[in-house]
């Protein structure tokens, strides 16, 4: 019987659900599934590295989503709350899915559920408090700017909320905890990277130029246009 194997992936949901996409595809016995950055090897397991691949990604997305819509939620917002070990209880409840009737049930299948929806719950809960207490200043050059350090990973859950009540305004919002922004340009919405560790809060943004900071500092590494990076959103309530 074949070994069972690590996944490794870039951490972003597109890539967790690449790696859905291999292991259905290659019918790979899975040990674990880790983020590159968080690469803990088992004493017996092979490491397989899987790359990001759109197409793959939303096919998986979009099965989940024709088989159990509620589903889907439950593991976008599980996935954001980044906890230990959550790949694994999100592939099996996946698995669980789609397994034959007549097969035996994976052991403590009803106990990850249960640690599934606990989770989705506490990400929606931080998720509507950061919408709640999120304050704004207003950059030399109109772009509204705020900074929170939410508890779990909500910025690509919250866009939609701002840009209702911020209707045909620009505006950054940045994790300080996690080194990234959210960014509405009136059009469409970007995740980039950023470090802001000299920003202090004090009033100074109302002596910068945002847009500048943008152009020359900030590295775009993905957008929220696709219906992959986009489904929390969509979803979120």
């Amino acid at each position: 019987m074949e070994n069972p194997k690590i996944l490794i992936y870039d951490g972003s949901f597109n890539g967790f659900l690449s790696t859905v996409f291999r292991v259905f595809e290659e019918k790979i016995q899975v040990a674990d599934i880790q983020r590159n950055r968080e690469i803990q090897k088992g004493l017996f397991s092979e490491a397989i590295t899987v790359f990001t691949q759109m197409d793959k990604a939303r096919r998986v997305w979009n099965s989940i989503q024709n088989k159990n819509n509620a589903a889907i939620k439950s593991i976008y917002f599980a996935f954001l709350s980044e906890t230990k070990g959550i790949e694994l209880m999100l592939y099996q409840y996946i698995r669980s899915m789609y397994a034959n009737p007549s097969e035996d049930p994976i052991d403590g299948i009803s106990e990850i559920i249960l640690k599934i929806q606990q989770h989705s719950r506490m990400v929606a809960r931080e998720k509507h408090r950061i919408e709640a207490i999120a304050t704004f200043e207003i950059s030399k050059d109109q772009i509204y700017f705020s900074n929170v350090a939410p508890g779990f990973d909500v910025l690509p859950l919250i866009s939609k909320h701002f840009r209702s009540k911020f209707q045909g305004q620009e505006f950054i919002i940045y994790d300080e905890k996690r080194k990234y922004a959210i960014h509405y340009n009136c059009y469409t919405v970007e995740i980039i990277s950023l470090e802001l560790s000299n920003y202090n809060g004090n009033g100074g943004l109302s002596h910068t130029n945002l847009k500048q900071l943008i152009n020359n500092k900030l590295h775009s590494h993905r957008t929220i246009k696709t219906q992959v990076a986009h489904v929390g959103e969509k979803e979120a309530v």
